[in-house]
This record gives C-alpha cells, structure tokens and sequence, in this order.
C-alpha cells in the first residue's frame, strides 16, 4: 500500500460515524503540475506546483477544513444545531461553508473588507453570514471580532480556530504532504510554501522530513506589514499563529508584492494557468531558493499554488502593463 492509500485508509477510516459524501470525498489528490517554461534561467531545477483549485472549494483550504469540521464532530463539540464559527481571508472561509452546506451546518464568518468581491459573492451565494471587518485590520481585525462573537455566546457556535487548531496543519501531514511524495516519486528536494496559518508548510514539513530528512523546507512570507498577499501574514508584525512552528523551515523568505504580481502574469501568459496572488509569490520564492543552488546540482522544487485566478480578477494590476 502506497503512502498516499495508507494516509487515505487512515482518515477515512478514524470514524465510523462519519459518513462518506460524494462532494467531500473528492477532497485532496489534487494534480501535481510542473513548469516548463517559466523558470528556464534555471536549468538545473524542476518546478512543480500542487494545482489546488482542483478542490471541490477551489482552493487548498478544502482540507484544513475539512479535517477541522470532522475533528469538531468526532469530539462532540459540532453537532447539529451549532453554528461554524470563524474568521478568514477568503478561502479557508469558503471552504467552510461549502462543507457546511453539504453537512447542513449553518456558517458565520469574519471576513476583512479588504478580501476579493469574487471570494464575498461566493460566501453568499453558499448562504454563509458575513461580519465585514475593517480592511485596515486585515486577517488580525477578523480574528479579534471571531473572538468576541464565540466569547459572547460559546454554546451557540462551534469555533474551528484555523489559527490555533492542529487538525489545520495535520491535514496536509495526512494528505498534502504525502501525495506530493508520491507524485514525485520521492524526488523532492526543496518544499516551499508562503504563510499564512502555517498549517500548509508546518504540516506538509512535518511529513516529508519524516520521509527524508535531507529535503530542504523553505517558508515565505510579504516583505512588510503592508501588502497584497491576500491570506499571507507578516508575522512580525500579525498576531502570529498557535500552530506555527518557525524551527521548521530551513530558511525563510521575503516576497514583493509586485514581484508577485508580474510572475501571476507570466504564468499566464507562459505557462496557461490562471493563478491568485499567493500562487506568483510562491513561485517568486521558488525562484530564490534555485538561485541559491549551484548550478551542477540537480533540485525538483514543489511549491502549492493555494488556488486558481478566478476569485481575483477584479484586482487593478491585471489592467497594468
């Protein structure tokens, strides 16, 4: 049995009472992409992307999500009649609700004013109720306000806390992690990816330095407090997540913004792949990391691109030559 099978087998298999559903199973084994046209100044180096609008949600946060919500059920403190509670940029709360529609659970969410019109229509149109918080006050003015609608009411809502909450991280131990060793046939040699939660590079780090320790784990984050990376967090300056572990990562970058947003448009156009924000930064820290490896070493870097372009095609630097 495969790692990718045992992992499935695994979580699959942790409740009898959870119940196996159509939408939800189609979670995970999403497309490991690489990239061949971008990126050719390095011909030393293999890139390769998880494809994570492949989710039934569009994005990465399909998983944290889910495992979040079935850690919530299996322990009994998400049960019918309670109300998912959360703050979120964008994704993470849309694959909320999205699961809570399927599952029947009713969704309330703190979302900055700041996240995309495509990601708010979306949250309505799945039926979530949204608290707008102040778009100065970024993923940290949500988080403050989820607190104090729980704090207010604790019986009413079943409160995940994608920042605190280790079923986060163990998603992409369980499934994010393995599946891009398989894909890779083991041959991974650097995994990088942004953070925002942390869950994504805690988790998928925790599991593949297990399989080999000699991979290369390299974390990225905006150069400044201020940015455009929707769902990216500074964390010198954010209210840093309980889940995150900075003695994971081998080396940690800094990402332009405008960095950024020219590789989103180069994928584009070079590539085909219509991809957010958070998925040119990934890359733009992929391309450092290869510029730091000689070149008569061979690397295959794997980065997760969160989620497709669609949900952001209303942002202004399309326009921009």
């Amino acid at each position: 049995m495969s790692v990718t099978e045992s992992s499935v087998l695994s979580r699959k298999c942790s409740s009898a009472a959870e119940e196996s559903h159509a939408l939800l199973d189609r979670i995970g084994d999403t497309p490991l992409l690489r990239l061949t046209r971008v990126g050719r100044e390095f011909p030393n180096v293999e890139f390769y992307a998880k494809a994570e609008w492949f989710n039934p949600g569009g994005s990465v946060k399909d998983r944290p999500a889910l495992w979040m919500i079935r850690d919530g059920e299996r322990a009994g403190l998400l049960r019918p009649g309670k109300i998912i509670l959360d703050s979120t940029s964008g994704n993470t709360g849309i694959a909320y609700a999205m699961i809570g529609a399927a599952l029947g659970y009713p969704v309330k969410l703190c979302l900055p004013d700041s996240a995309s019109a495509e990601r708010k229509r979306i949250l309505k149109a799945y039926g979530a109720d949204l608290v707008i918080t102040p778009a100065g006050e970024g993923s940290d003015g949500a988080i403050r306000r989820a607190r104090q609608i729980y704090a207010e009411d604790p019986e009413k809502f079943f409160y995940p806390d994608q920042y605190s909450n280790p079923a986060n991280w163990r998603a992409h131990y369980e499934s994010t992690a393995p599946e891009i060793w398989e894909q890779t046939r083991g041959r991974i040699t650097h995994f990088v990816a942004g953070l925002g939660t942390s869950g994504t590079f805690c988790g998928s780090s925790r599991r593949l330095r297990e399989l080999n320790p000699a991979v290369q784990c390299v974390s990225l984050q905006p150069d400044s407090a201020f940015h455009g990376l929707e769902g990216w967090k500074h964390m010198a300056t954010a209210i840093v997540p309980k889940i995150y572990d900075s003695g994971l990562a081998d080396n940690d970058l800094p990402v332009r913004t405008e960095d950024a947003y020219a590789l989103v448009k180069r994928l584009a156009r070079e590539e085909g792949l219509l991809v957010s924000v958070s998925a040119g930064a990934a890359l733009v820290g992929c391309f450092e990391v290869a510029r730091r490896i000689p070149r008569e070493q061979r690397a295959v870097i794997v980065t997760v691109f969160a989620d497709s372009g669609s949900k952001y095609l209303s942002e202004r630097f399309w326009d921009e030559d």
